[in-house]
């Protein structure tokens, strides 16, 4: 009977005692309320009672930053939402330091996104975001590094603009879309013209050529067309040919 209380109390021991810790985790160890040492991974033998274990992930951590009301530089009231990716670098400072790291980050990460965006016009939220975004990355990074904590990257996601204001922007966007179509068109205009003016030039040098090009038409004319056409004919067509005569 002593026996059998002695292995179970073994066997008690040996559960309380050992830990196994997988390839991404990191025991963090006190004992008797001092930090004596970071384990991992594999086995870990603590002592009943004495040592207790917080385990901490390496794992690169994705959090979504719920979406934060902001009033740009100009004046413009938004949402914006983002996803921050960061990663435990030094277990022992992301518990003692900080009483929860992950609570912690996702706090300094909104309060950064309104501060930062707030400090940026509309239009440079709209198409600098990869200026936005490392801006931000800095910011964290440098704020969590006490906590033991790496912000590898910070990417905003979306922007809510008001009802009124995608409208005014739809509009400016139809507006610049007639604007480039104009001018498209005026440049068309003015190729055709310089190069009419050149081929009129170049036509006044030689009036044979003229007449070619006026026989040429006409052949392309009749090509086309079944029906008779009458055209009057130029005297100067008949002029070379009436000299020779003479």
């Amino acid at each position: 009977m002593a026996l059998i209380v002695l292995v179970i109390l073994v066997v008690m021991f040996l559960m309380s005692a050992i830990r196994i810790l997988n390839e991404y985790e990191r025991g963090v160890i006190f004992r008797l309320g001092r930090l004596i040492a970071t384990k991992g991974p594999g086995l870990i033998i603590l002592i009943p009672g004495i040592d207790k274990m917080r385990k901490v992930s390496l794992q690169l951590i994705t959090h979504d930053v719920p979406p934060q009301d902001v009033i740009t530089k100009d004046n413009v009231s938004v949402k914006v939402n983002a996803v921050v990716y960061f990663r435990v670098m030094d277990p022992n400072k992301a518990i003692v330091e900080v009483e929860n790291f992950f609570i912690a980050t996702s706090q300094l990460a909104q309060t950064t996104l309104r501060s930062v965006c707030g400090q940026n016009e509309l239009d440079e939220l709209l198409y600098n975001r990869e200026k936005i975004n490392n801006h931000l990355q800095e910011i964290l990074d440098k704020q969590t590094d006490p906590w033991g904590i790496k912000v590898t990257t910070v990417e905003i996601k979306h922007i809510d603009l008001p009802q009124e204001m995608q409208r005014a922007m739809a509009k400016q966007a139809e507006a610049e879309r007639e604007r480039r179509a104009k001018v498209i068109s005026a440049e068309g205009e003015f190729q055709a013209a310089t190069r009419l003016s050149q081929a009129s030039e170049i036509l006044s040098k030689n009036p044979m050529s003229l007449q070619l090009r006026y026989l040429q038409t006409l052949t392309e004319i009749s090509t086309e067309n079944n029906s008779t056409m009458i055209f009057p004919l130029p005297i100067d067509l008949l002029s070379p040919f009436l000299h020779e005569k003479k």
